[in-house]
C-alpha cells in the first residue's frame, strides 16, 4: 500500500469559459468537480496505474464530505481522512478555451485545532507499518506546525518507509533537513529553497541540504534528477498544450510508483514525464489521458548529465 498525505485537501472546481476578460461577466460553458489537493491527485493517478493507495489528511464540513463522496468507489483507493470541524477549502480553475490558459484561485484551508492535529498523528502512525512508500504533499492549513513535514519524514524513516516530499517555502526547508528520500520541487520552489535560479546548481545544493535525491520539475523542459546513482534530464518530445493543473502531481505519482516497483531511475523519469504531459491533455487534475500516456512513454528522451555519480 502506498500512503499519500494531503493536509490541505480541496474540492477542485474547473470552470470553462470561451474567453477570460477582466472587468466583465462570463458565462461558464462547463463545470467540473473533483476531489483535490496535491496528495489526493497523486493517489488518484496511482490508483489508475493499478496501485493500492490510502489517502489521509483532513476533511471537514460540506466541502470535505463532497471530497469523500467523490473518492468513494475509486478502485484501489482507501479513504483514511481525519474529520475536522472547519470546512475543507475549494480551488477554482478558470480555463480560457480561446487561449488554453488556466487561472487558478485557491482558498485557504480550515483552522486545525491541536486535538485534530493529534488525531491525525495517531492515524499516520497507525498507517505507516503497512505502507510501502509515503508521499507528503502540498501546503499546510492554518494551525498545523510549520515543521510538520519534518516530523512526518522522521516518523516514516523510523519505520523504514521511503518518503517523498512535495511542498514549498518554510515547510520544504525544514522538511529537507529531516532527510527525505526524494523531493520534487518546481523551478520556483527550488530557487526559493536554495537562492539559486540555475537548475543544476540549485538541485545540487538541495542535495547538500539533506535530500537523498532531488527531481526538479522544469515545466516544458521536463525533469532534472540528481540521485546517488546518477544525474539525468528527462524531456517530453514536444510542448503539450492544455490544462497544466495537476501535472506535477502526476509526475510525483510516476516517481513514487517507480520507486515501489524498483524501476531504474531512467524508467521512473520516463514514466513521470509521460504522466505529467498526459495530464496536461486531460480535463481535470488527478486524471491523465491514457492514450497519450502510452504514446509518450516511447518518446520521452532521458539523457545522463556529465559528472554523474
Amino acid at each position: 500500500m502506498i500512503l499519500t498525505v494531503t493536509l490541505n485537501t480541496a474540492l477542485d472546481l474547473t470552470y470553462r469559459i470561451r474567453s477570460l476578460r477582466p472587468h466583465t461577466s462570463h458565462r461558464v460553458s462547463e463545470v467540473g468537480e473533483r476531489p483535490g489537493g496535491k496528495g489526493v491527485n497523486v493517489a488518484r493517478v496511482l490508483a489508475a496505474l493499478g496501485h493500492e493507495v490510502t489517502v489521509t489528511g483532513f476533511a471537514g464540513g460540506g466541502t470535505g464530505q463532497a471530497v469523500r463522496d467523490r473518492l468513494a468507489g475509486t478502485p484501489g483507493l482507501t479513504d483514511a481522512l481525519v474529520p475536522v470541524a472547519g470546512s475543507t477549502r475549494r480551488t477554482i480553475a478558470v480555463v480560457d478555451e480561446l487561449t488554453g490558459d488556466t487561472t487558478q484561485l485557491n482558498e485557504p484551508g480550515p483552522q486545525i485545532a491541536p486535538p485534530e492535529w493529534g488525531a491525525f498523528i495517531d492515524r499516520y502512525e497507525e498507517l505507516l507499518p503497512t505502507a510501502s512508500a509515503v508521499a507528503l504533499c502540498g501546503s499546510l492549513p492554518p494551525g498545523v506546525p510549520v515543521g510538520a513535514y519534518a516530523n512526518l519524514v522522521r516518523a516514516a524513516r523510523a519505520h523504514g518507509v521511503p518518503v517523498l516530499l512535495d511542498t514549498s517555502g518554510e515547510p520544504l526547508r525544514r522538511g529537507v533537513a529531516a532527510r527525505p528520500d526524494l523531493i520534487k520541487p518546481n523551478a520556483d520552489e527550488l530557487a526559493e529553497l536554495t537562492g539559486s535560479h540555475e537548475p543544476l546548481r540549485a538541485t545540487q545544493d538541495a542535495l547538500r541540504r539533506g535530500a537523498h535525491a532531488v527531481v526538479a520539475s522544469l515545466g516544458a523542459q521536463g525533469l532534472l534528477a540528481f540521485t546517488s546513482e546518477g544525474r539525468w534530464r528527462a524531456t517530453p518530445p514536444a510542448r503539450v498544450h492544455g490544462n497544466p493543473t495537476g501535472a506535477g502531481d502526476s509526475a510525483v505519482a510516476g516517481l513514487l510508483s517507480g520507486l515501489v516497483e524498483q524501476l531504474p531511475w531512467p524508467d521512473r523519469l520516463t514514466r513521470a514525464v509521460a504522466l505529467s504531459a498526459a495530464t496536461v491533455r486531460a480535463p481535470a487534475a488527478g486524471e491523465f489521458d491514457h492514450g497519450a500516456y502510452q504514446d509518450l512513454q516511447g518518446r520521452v528522451a532521458v539523457t545522463q548529465e556529465a559528472g554523474a555519480a
